[in-house]
Order: C-alpha cells, then sequence, then structure tokens
C-alpha cells in the first residue's frame, strides 16, 4: 500500500498536521519514513491515531498512551495490563464523579442563600459540605 503525506493522514484522522508532528515529538506515533525530506506515513498510523482518539474519549492522558502503546501493546499479556489500566481509569472517574455531584449539591445549597445573610449562609453551607466531603475521602 502506498505511503500517506502528512496532508493526507491529517485529512482522514481528523486532526491538524501539527497534531501529527506533536504526537511524534511525544512519542506517540512512530516517526515517519522521509521521501525528499517530506514525511510520509505507513497506512496502519491511522488505526493508531483511531487508538489514541478512543482513549482519549475515555479520559486517558497522552502520558497513558505512551503506556499503552510502550508498555501494553508490545507485553506477553496485553489484554491483562490493558484491563489494569482500564480499572485505574474507572477509579480515577469515579472519584472525579463524586466530586462533581458534590460541588453541584454546594451549588445547589448556596443557590438559596439570599441577599440578608449571604456571606453567612455561603460559609456555612460550605461548612457542611466540607464535612460531607471528608467522609467521602
Amino acid at each position: 500500500m502506498a505511503l500517506l503525506t502528512v496532508t493526507q493522514v491529517a485529512k482522514q484522522a481528523g486532526v491538524r498536521s501539527s497534531t501529527l508532528r506533536y504526537y511524534e515529538s511525544i512519542g506517540l506515533l512512530p516517526e515517519p519514513t522521509r521521501v525528499s525530506g517530506r514525511r510520509r506515513y505507513e497506512p496502519d498510523v491511522l488505526q493508531r491515531l483511531e487508538i489514541i482518539h478512543t482513549a482519549q474519549q475515555a479520559g486517558f492522558t497522552l502520558a497513558e498512551l505512551r503506556v499503552l502503546f510502550d508498555d501494553v501493546l508490545g507485553s506477553s499479556a496485553p489484554a491483562a495490563r490493558w484491563h489494569e489500566l482500564v480499572q485505574r481509569k474507572q477509579r480515577e472517574l469515579n472519584l472525579l464523579l463524586l466530586n462533581v455531584t458534590s460541588m453541584k449539591a454546594l451549588l445547589e445549597d448556596i443557590m438559596r442563600c439570599d441577599d440578608a445573610e449571604l456571606a453567612d449562609c455561603i460559609y456555612w453551607t460550605g461548612q457542611k459540605h466540607k464535612n460531607e466531603v471528608m467522609r467521602f475521602e
């Protein structure tokens, strides 16, 4: 299959060419072949970019993606290592969800504060929620 130009890859993957260069610089994409000084990519780079996109949608960071490509996919038991990463991400997202839920409840309670005692109401509502958050930690 023919090698792809930066423009072709960027267009097919729905990313900017600068994103491709950045991913190369941090090791998420392999160094492309050079033809007359211009980057040329193997077609399988599109699958790798789709994996990056999918993992980012699931909340994985670029550093975590490096672990996926460098350590997990090349290991003798990639599925087990991948499941470890996914479970860690799930725990992280569950904690984030708990924090967001707590922030939302705090905002809803603060909305009940009125002009007459606004500062005191915000303070005491915050104290109440602070104690509730400490129970979860």
